[in-house]
């Protein structure tokens, strides 16, 4: 039999798989599992946790339920007013889901959700009776809380990211925080940093994140001037579109294959050669020159040797032409070094340099 540590994992699986019918079963056995053994603070945070997975599943009634139990279980749990909250308003009890949000607000004022969700209840709660607005103008005092909650919805630190072909690299902008004052745990799919400084209110940064990572490589450092984390990818060479993950995320591209393919071609100033041509013209050039004595000679017997040795290849015997070619005009003095001759010189030269490569 599973015990509710594992069973609570099993459920935290199900969930990240979008399997909330087998989540909310599995923390249903983890809650009886655990029912005697459990701490108070344990036990809330499975209640809290099947109230988010019935308000997956659309039973708001289930989840409000669960999110007041695991408030009554653990007061301090801000999770579970805003669980609450949500699921009243989607229930349509305002008055329920506000009073929740407020509780939430005031356990976690840098929490930005409490103050989106209160603006969102009272943009669907129906309006008072003109007569009872008025009683209560006259009876209490106009606050400004619920003005200064909402005038203060920006989380207090700035946090950005980015992505590595093996990591993801999330930066909280926290300036002269701490180490012992801050917290980071990772789940498979979930990342938890809280900021708590005493006597300032808390930042927490809690999302599911775009991809699935590996918890056992994951790190972070609390540096001067921010922290660090570093979120080990459990799928390298993939890019995350999003820190958080949503139902319109498209699935994480693969980034190392197509660098890869994309290899930088440089621009070269040394043109394709036609050796064809190159050869063409050199026999053209032989035979205007008009060879005797020993240069006649050396041409009859190379040409023989050139004969038998018919399998080389053509550029060798396009190399041999071009040095017998200059040998020819070495021994006539340069008298017939004309502009023919300087050209085959080249051209030797050129196919020199390419064999020696």
């Amino acid at each position: 039999m599973a015990t509710p540590s594992e069973l609570e994992h099993q459920a935290r699986e199900a969930f990240l798989d979008d399997d909330f019918a087998l989540a909310a079963a599995l923390y249903t056995q983890a809650i009886a599992a655990s029912a005697s053994a459990s701490s108070p603070a344990a036990a809330a945070a499975l209640y809290a946790d099947r109230a988010q997975a019935h308000t997956k599943l659309g039973d708001f009634a289930s989840a409000a339920a669960d999110a007041a139990r695991a408030a009554e279980l653990d007061p301090a749990m801000p999770r579970a007013h805003l669980r609450r909250a949500h699921a009243c308003a989607k229930l349509g009890q305002y008055a329920a889901a506000r009073a929740a949000a407020e509780s939430g607000a005031a356990l976690a004022p840098g929490d930005a959700r409490f103050a989106t969700l209160i603006k969102e209840i009272d943009a669907k709660a129906p309006p008072k009776p003109v007569d009872d607005v008025t009683a209560a103008a006259v009876e209490e005092p106009v606050t400004t809380t619920t003005t200064a909650m909402d005038v203060d919805s920006k989380p207090k630190y700035r946090h950005d990211y980015y992505n590595s072909a093996s990591e993801v690299v999330v930066t909280v902008f926290a300036k002269g925080v701490a180490a012992e004052n801050v917290s980071v745990e990772f789940g498979e799919q979930t990342l938890s940093l809280s900021v708590e400084v005493p006597g300032e209110a808390p930042y927490h940064l809690q999302p599911r994140l775009f991809g699935k990572i590996v918890p056992a490589r994951c790190s972070f450092a609390v540096l001067s001037t921010k922290i660090e984390v570093r979120l080990a990818k459990s799928e390298p060479g993939t890019t995350w579109a999003s820190l958080e993950f949503n139902s319109n995320s498209k699935p994480a591209t693969q980034i190392v294959a197509a660098q890869a393919q994309r290899r930088p071609s440089y621009p070269s100033s040394k043109g394709k050669k036609d050796w064809d041509k190159i050869e063409a013209e050199v026999k053209e050039e032989e035979k205007e020159e008009k060879l005797d004595g020993d240069a006649a000679s050396n041409r009859f017997f190379k040409d023989i040797r050139a004969g038998r040795r018919g399998r080389a290849p053509r550029h060798d015997q396009v190399l041999r032409r071009v040095q017998r070619h200059r040998a020819v005009h070495e021994l006539e003095g340069g008298g017939r070094q004309d502009h023919r001759a300087q050209r085959a010189g080249r051209i030797g030269a050129a196919k020199v340099g390419v064999l020696s490569i």
